[in-house]
């Protein structure tokens, strides 16, 4: 899904809509209802004052109220142009019109597009009396400009009703009331359209929803809301803390009001752990969307009974397990033609089970850098740009958040108000205790896998081997016994990697993640770990030779044989080594000799760089040995290694 810049974020205004029109022709009918339409729809709008209109000139408090409105709604009545007050409001509405910023759309009641746009008709009459004066070019302009904008038609007609009234009386009361009808039907669908480019306006405006406007409408066209004659469910994927939620929310409050029924239903996931958690989840969804807050819900039957027959918009959020699919949004023909269902997971496959097309399973990327920038001032500063003296530690955060709007977020709140030296101070503590909020969030993915794909999962995290090539990370991960193919699939489906173009990956969140499962337990005693990557801890535990069975994987680059050479032999658990030597050109590793290097019996895959001997260890029995990587060596390797070992699974890569 594509990112939003975050130089988009735009200016807050004072007014949702300025009004224009001709007091003397709509003030007591149209403009009336329609002012009190906008106002009890929460949209702040601006409607002079009939007697403020005093002199030839419009005030300067006038032009600040049309520069301070984002959007403007011009009255085109018979009598508009025949005020010079009004003529003078269009010519600045049309030059604020011509920015970005501000947006206007004509009505035209009872008179036509092309009666405005070429001054005909009841509109010539209207503007005879400006033809002489000075403004009376600019003018014409500003009506044929504005003539030419999308707007609303109005006309005082009756939809083809034949009026055969005597009665002078009757005739007047049927006419209203038909032109009254006319009227709110096209308030009503003013109403909707003024509404929902406020809700799209909201989002740039608002710090809180960086990144959100353009993800927002992705998500809306797909949705594809104008199409009624079926059911549409999308889902939003990504990994935890991305903005899934706060995405599926801003469309909601986008487009709900466009709908029969709508419920937003969040944390699916924890709310169906508790007991009847899926049954109250039902009532939830069939409350909101009927309004009843006393229905009865016994069970899935009842949910299709009772939706079907109401064009309904469902967000269910955080889903994590079909089965809670099949209770709250179970088939398209629960629900009537025109209805939406939008789902947020981390669970692609469950997506794909349920139903959902792949064009429709809506990947939610990571902030951008501008708009980790833009988010992380909001909360830290309170502002676009940081406090001067701040810039090299907020960009400093920023890296360490690399993109997930959960880390920005918390590190912006907690670092708010604080002076440079405690910046400094969380700063350093991030490089060794991660961020508490952070994991406990991404943890949950983990969580939810098999034990071989957790498996799967901490070797990828804290070997850096594995994050390369799939395919090199595949042959490692079959070699220790794995089924590589399908788990790193499922790591994929669950947002905990990411494969393109051959390459897998992992965001730096979800790795610290895994490495803080493989520590916490012992943080003190990295001899207890099952996978070791500090370079310094090995050392340690190689050179004091207090290796365990307990560690299942090392990866060491640029040791000293003298280190290396007897601190391998207690780790009978060892199935997956890489290490690199300093001494490949070193004289002195002739003197250490290669049956002094203890490399253990039990490994299943061994990836050796600048390997100075000529053959293994006698004592080394690789009959586990699975696969092997041999990087800038000497050695016979197919006399030392085949000979031995028939069970060897792909070629040496030897140089």
């Amino acid at each position: 899904m594509a990112s939003t810049s975050a130089s988009s974020v735009q200016k807050s205004f004072k007014y949702d809509v300025f009004l224009s029109f001709r007091g003397e022709d709509t003030r007591r009918n149209f403009v009336d209802h329609l002012y009190h339409a906008l106002t009890q729809k929460g949209i702040y709008t601006y409607s002079d004052d009939e007697e403020i209109k005093k002199g030839e000139k419009i005030s300067d408090e006038l032009i600040r109220s049309i520069e301070d409105s984002k959007f403007y709604i011009i009255v085109f009545s018979k009598n508009y142009a025949s005020s010079s007050w009004c003529l003078d409001e269009l010519v600045k509405i049309m030059d604020c019109q011509k920015t970005n910023e501000h947006t206007a759309f004509p009505v035209f009641y009872d008179v036509e597009p092309t009666e405005v746009r070429k001054q005909s008709g009841p509109v010539e009459k209207a503007f005879e009396k400006h033809k002489e004066e000075k403004s009376a070019e600019k003018w014409k302009k500003a009506l044929r400009e504005a003539a030419d904008l999308a707007g609303w038609e109005l006309k005082n007609i009756f939809d083809g009703f034949e009026i055969n009234c005597s009665c002078g009386i009757l005739r007047y009361l049927f006419e209203s009331s038909l032109t009254h009808r006319h009227e709110a039907k096209l308030i009503t669908k003013m109403m909707e359209e003024i509404s929902l480019e406020l809700r799209f306006t909201n989002l740039s405006v608002d710090g809180k929803l960086v990144g959100m406007e353009t993800r927002v409408k992705d998500v809306v066209s797909s949705l594809d809301i104008n199409i009624e004659d079926h059911v549409r469910m999308i889902g939003i994927w990504g990994m935890g803390g991305a903005g899934k939620t706060t995405l599926a929310r801003a469309v909601f409050d986008q487009i709900s009001f466009q709908f029969e029924g709508s419920s937003f239903v969040g944390n699916v996931r924890e709310m169906s752990g508790n007991p009847c958690g899926l049954k109250s989840l039902q009532k939830q969804v069939l409350s909101d969307v009927l309004n009843d807050p006393n229905i009865i819900v016994n069970g899935a039957s009842d949910m299709k009974r009772m939706m079907r027959g109401r064009k309904v918009l469902v967000a269910l959020d955080d889903v994590d397990h079909i089965d809670q699919l099949e209770a709250l949004a179970g088939e398209p023909n629960w629900f009537k033609p025109g209805s939406r269902v939008i789902i947020t997971t981390r669970e692609e496959q469950m997506l794909v089970a349920h139903g959902v097309p792949k064009n429709l399973i809506l990947h939610i990327n990571m902030l951008s850098c501008e708009e980790a920038n833009c988010l992380f001032n909001r909360y830290a500063f309170g502002r676009l740009i940081p406090n001067q003296g701040y810039e090299e530690l907020a960009c400093q955060v920023i890296r360490y958040a690399a993109g997930l709007p959960l880390t920005i977020k918390v590190l912006g709140s907690f670092l708010r108000g604080k002076d440079e030296l405690e910046w400094r101070d969380a700063l350093d503590r991030l490089k060794t205790i991660p961020l508490k909020e952070t994991l406990k969030i991404l943890e949950v993915s983990y969580d939810g896998l098999e034990e071989d794909y957790k498996e799967i999962f901490l070797d990828v995290a804290c070997v850096s081997a594995l994050v390369s090539w799939k395919e090199r990370a595949i042959r490692a991960l079959e070699s220790c016994g794995f089924h590589a193919r399908s788990g790193l699939k499922v790591l994929e489906q669950k947002s905990l990697i990411t494969i393109s173009y051959g390459c897998l990956d992992m965001h730096d969140h979800i790795e610290e993640m895994g490495k803080n499962i493989v520590r916490r337990l012992h943080p003190n005693e990295p001899h207890r770990h099952s996978r070791l990557w500090i370079k310094e801890e090995i050392e340690d535990i190689l050179v004091n030779n207090k290796g365990t069975k307990a560690i299942k994987c090392i990866k060491l680059v640029f040791v000293n044989l003298s280190v290396a050479k007897k601190g391998l032999q207690k780790m009978r658990g060892l199935r997956f080594l890489e290490m690199g030597y300093l001494c490949h050109y070193d004289r002195s590793c002739e003197d250490i000799g290669e049956d002094n290097l203890c490399l253990p019996n039990g490994l299943r895959y061994l990836s050796l760089y600048n390997y100075p001997f000529k053959c293994f260890p006698k004592k080394f029995q690789p009959n586990n040995l699975v696969g092997l990587e041999m990087l800038h060596n000497n050695m016979h390797l197919h006399r030392e290694v085949g000979e031995k070992n028939s069970f060897l699974g792909f070629a040496l890569d030897t140089f």
